[in-house]
């Protein structure tokens, strides 16, 4: 089981951010046996394509220094050499590099799905630490390199010794043939052996691939401190985060009990629901849930109430059904409706009868 500096084990799978955060810093798996085989026949079939393109440039170019040695030999030891030696080059070697270039960048892309980072190529001065450097040398990814690289030395060897085997009587028989019959005949040679290279070294790279994989998922892999940590760094630290909620609900809690005595009437179950309603025609269709409270809080609206003298009515039904329908600060639903306005009304004829025994 994978372990960090610390002894922790890795058993905990990596996260998005961690993700993000290795491809930042250009850490993306791939398997370069894949490049290695995509670039290898890639240039080998453009240079099978090319062959009567390089041989007419470089016939070209031969009968011309054979022409200007025999005609002006100056123009041999001229900047024209140069020039004709550069251009002839450049054709036949341009597309070849071209090749090269975008099969690389394809290859690689399609792998890292073109992630660009330059976080890879600054210096690494931790690198630099010799201890380091041998605990790397029988690492186990190195292990791994050395096999593939003796496997695909010995696949190659084994291609070679199959291909002179059967070809060692058509070669000796070349020495009859005419020149150019014979370079074709090694061509085809050397294009079947790389063919059959790549053939060879493509099923090395896809179980290279597939372990590459599974030693990048390996090296992503957190421990369960290093989850709290990052949850801690993206969310919050949930103990902060739980006091700023407490003290969110006690400030919410604080101007719900000062909107207490605005309220015309508070609904109770006798301790345990209570809801503060207010009723303004001119400004709202219907009453309004001012504060709302279960067990201590209930208490503490119902206290408020007492204080200064708002009508209270026990109601254990009314008073359950508003609490869990209804939301602070807004209208109450129309299925209450009756049920409010009897209450309302109650309390107006009682207010009323107030006022002229008074």
């Amino acid at each position: 089981m994978p372990s960090d500096s610390n002894g922790q084990e890795k058993t905990e799978q990596p996260t998005s951010k961690r993700r993000k955060d290795a491809r930042k810093e250009g850490n993306v798996f791939q398997s370069k046996d894949i490049t290695t085989v995509v670039l290898l026949l890639g240039i080998f079939y453009i240079i099978r394509m090319m062959v009567p393109y390089i041989y007419k440039n470089v016939r070209a170019y031969m009968e011309w220094i054979l022409d200007s040695a025999a005609r002006e030999p100056e123009a041999l030891i001229s900047s024209q050499l140069l020039t004709i030696t550069a251009a002839t080059f450049l054709k036949c070697a341009m597309p070849l590099l071209l090749t090269a270039m975008i099969l690389g960048i394809l290859a690689h892309g399609t792998q890292t799905r073109f992630n660009v980072s330059f976080q890879a190529v600054k210096p690494k001065f931790g690198k630099l630490n010799p201890i380091s450097g041998m605990k790397k040398l029988f690492a186990l990814k190195n292990l791994v390199e050395l096999f593939k690289n003796l496997l695909k030395i010995t696949l190659l060897l084994v291609l070679l010794y199959n291909l002179i085997k059967e070809d060692i009587v058509p070669v000796s028989r070349m020495i009859d043939m005419q020149p150019l019959s014979s370079a074709a005949y090694m061509l085809q040679m050397v294009f079947d052996l790389v063919l059959k290279v790549c053939m060879a070294f493509a099923v090395v790279a896809f179980f290279d691939f597939l372990y590459q994989r599974w030693q990048y998922e390996k090296d992503l892999k957190m421990t369960k401190q290093e989850v709290k940590d990052e949850f801690k760094q993206t969310e919050g630290n949930p103990e902060i985060k739980g006091r700023i909620r407490r003290i969110q609900r006690q400030m919410a809690m604080s101007r719900m009990i000062q909107k207490v005595p605005q309220a015309d009437v508070i609904i109770r179950n006798p301790t345990h629901y209570a809801v503060a309603l207010k009723y303004v025609p001119e400004q709202n269709n219907a009453p309004v849930v001012v504060a709302k409270g279960q067990d201590e809080l209930a208490l503490r609206i119902i206290k408020a109430g007492e204080e200064h003298g708002v009508f209270i009515m026990e109601n254990r039904p009314l008073a359950r059904a508003l609490y869990a329908s209804c939301e602070l600060d807004r209208e109450i639903p129309a299925e209450f409706y009756g049920a409010v306005a009897e209450i309302l009304f109650y309390i107006y004829k009682a207010s009323h009868r107030e006022d002229l025994l008074r």
